[in-house]
């Protein structure tokens, strides 16, 4: 049986964004299920997570002060945040994609770049879907075994970023000028977050490697990454 996958997505964007990560999924062997801050969410119902990306997070959660270019969804950060802290404590496996790679860390305690290349001035600020942005890959970590430690291409939209890791997080790829691009568990259950968007680089065998080892996870409740090093490239 396919393992439900339950997908958080924006009340002004999803609509265009979910049939991308629900293809993923699906060529993942799972089937995804859509929830926003419209739609009731219960995390009963699936076997696994992917928070996924648009709107901003809003800086009240991390006690950091509000720039005037955010777009927030306040009944979306509640949402998002529950659920990821739901499906930790249920043992369930979590993807976080760009914004949802920035709520899991917040959800563990961490904080946020709310103008992230204001910091980081050697990284290139790209805006785009196609993959122009390289990143590292940290050796020995989870994602490594899943997507191997070659430098990989990615896209990029965002203008937030992951500043202080949240507890049990480690950085598992930066880009070129130092920014966090990727954070993970460090234990059990399986959970990590990418600051790109890999469901539209789904011609990628690296990038679809990351909603295989989700849906596996979701198979095997309590998998670790250090427990999916068959999905590796």
């Amino acid at each position: 049986m396919r393992p439900c996958i339950g997908v958080t997505t924006s009340r002004r964007t999803g609509w265009r964004v979910f049939p991308f990560i629900a293809a993923n999924i699906w060529l993942a062997g799972g089937r995804a299920l859509r929830w926003d801050s419209g739609r009731e969410a219960d995390l009963a119902a699936v076997a696994g997570l992917v928070v996924g990306g648009g709107d901003d997070v809003s800086p009240m959660l991390y006690h950091g002060e509000l720039v005037a270019e955010a777009r927030l969804d306040p009944d979306r950060d509640a949402l998002e945040r529950r659920l990821v802290l739901e499906a930790l404590a249920a043992g369930k496996p979590v993807l976080g994609i760009c914004r949802g790679a920035q709520m899991l860390n917040i959800a563990q305690g961490g904080n946020l770049h709310q103008r992230a290349y204001d910091h980081y001035a050697d990284s290139r600020q790209y805006r785009t879907i196609l993959p122009r942005k390289t990143v590292s890959i940290v050796e020995q970590t989870g994602l490594a075994r899943i997507a191997g430690t070659a430098p990989m291409r990615v896209n990029a939209l965002h203008s937030q970023a992951v500043d202080r890791l949240g507890s049990g997080l480690r950085v598992a790829a930066r880009d070129e000028g130092g920014m966090i691009q990727a954070i993970e568990r460090t234990e059990p259950p399986f959970a990590i977050g990418v600051q790109w968007h890999p469901e539209y680089l789904f011609y990628a065998r690296r990038q679809r490697a990351l909603f295989r080892a989700v849906v596996k996870a979701a198979l095997h409740s309590q998998a670790d990454p250090v427990d999916i090093a068959d999905q590796s490239v």
